[in-house]
């Protein structure tokens, strides 16, 4: 290689290691920013990570501060007292509070709570079921049957979690208004859904049986240690 080609060589090394320091003295901040933001959002996100272990070892001892009494309705008043601001939490507090507030006999109260978990559209699903349930259930003496009926029809819609003791209420409801043919119907269909559970399906084979029926057992998933 000649004198001439070397010194080509070297100038445009140069050239391009100036241009390279001339992109990092302009762009090279965003690197830097996005350095800085990447540091800065790790740190954040274990902070909230922190803050919200520890907001959720608050209310888990609150509510075991509020239930270490031996009388309901202290119980009940200690509850009513923590203070909760995630939907989730909420709803948890709110059901417990409930089941304390039935064993206080105070089964409005109770249903005002169940009630309002019920109908929030912020929390999950399987909590809005859950209280709704439970509410149709304590209502038993105090509402029409057509209206818990058509409460319970909600619940036991395909898909749904509570379906089958849904409609293990409206057999109980039939009962209730004599209508054997009806509760027949809806504890065989009981027996024959594959999602039945063991206490569940034994529940219903007793419920037929004691009404005369003759329990269709084709195609039931009868467990084992039932027989």
């Amino acid at each position: 290689m000649s004198n001439s080609d070397t010194f080509i060589d070297e100038v445009t090394d140069e050239l391009r290691r100036d241009q390279m320091m001339a992109k990092l003295r302009r762009y090279g901040w965003i690197a830097v920013l996005a350095v800085l933001l990447l540091v800065g959002s790790a740190a954040f996100l274990e902070y909230r990570k922190a803050q919200t272990r520890a907001e959720a070892e608050a209310l888990g001892d609150a509510m075991l501060a509020a239930l270490d009494n031996e009388d309901a309705a202290a119980r009940v008043q200690g509850l009513e007292a923590v203070e909760v601001a995630d939907p989730q939490a909420s709803a948890v507090l709110a059901l417990l509070t409930a089941s304390e507030q039935i064993a206080a006999d105070d089964l409005a109260g109770a249903v005002r709570n169940l009630g309002a978990v019920a109908t929030n559209g912020e929390i999950p699903q399987i909590y809005r079921e859950i209280a709704r349930f439970k509410s149709l259930t304590l209502q038993a003496d105090t509402m029409a049957a057509d209206a818990r009926k058509q409460g319970f029809d909600a619940l036991g819609a395909a898909g749904n979690s509570l379906g089958l003791l849904a409609q293990e209420q409206l057999a109980l409801i039939a009962i209730q208004e004599g209508d054997v043919v009806a509760a027949l119907a809806q504890y065989q269909a009981i027996l024959s859904d594959a999602q039945v559970t063991p206490d569940l399906q034994q529940r219903a084979l007793q419920v037929i049986v004691a009404l005369g029926g003759d329990p269709d057992l084709s195609g039931t998933p009868i467990d084992e240690n039932n027989g």
